[in-house]
C-alpha cells in the first residue's frame, strides 16, 4: 500500500464543499480541516504508485475550488494501532 499526504489550499469560502468532493475521490481515505499552512490534508491510499498520479494530478488537483497541493510520500507508516495489534499477537518477543 502506497500512503502519500496531501496539503490543500482551497478557496476560503468553499472549503466544505471542497472537502467533501475531495473525500467522494476514490484512494482517499480521509478528509481533514485544518489550521496552519494548509487549509485541508488529504491521506491518499493506493496499490500502486502510478495510481497516485491519477489521484492527485488528475483528480484530486481538478476540484473546483482547489488552488494548490503539496503532496509528500510516506516510505514507510507508523501508528499505534499496528503496534498494538502485533503486540496483541505475541510478537513483543515475550
Amino acid at each position: 500500500m502506497i500512503s502519500a499526504i496531501v496539503l490543500i489550499n482551497a478557496e476560503v469560502d468553499r472549503i466544505p464543499e471542497v472537502a467533501q468532493a475531495i473525500a467522494e475521490l476514490e484512494g482517499v481515505t480521509e478528509v481533514y480541516s485544518v489550521a496552519g499552512d494548509a487549509d485541508l490534508i488529504a491521506m491518499i491510499r493506493v496499490k500502486e504508485h502510478e495510481q497516485l498520479n491519477d489521484v492527485i494530478a488528475d483528480r484530486l488537483n481538478k476540484v473546483q475550488g482547489v488552488i494548490g497541493t503539496n503532496t509528500h510520500i510516506a516510505f514507510r507508516t507508523y501508528s499505534k494501532h499496528d503496534l498494538e495489534a502485533a503486540f496483541s499477537l505475541g510478537l513483543d518477543g515475550g
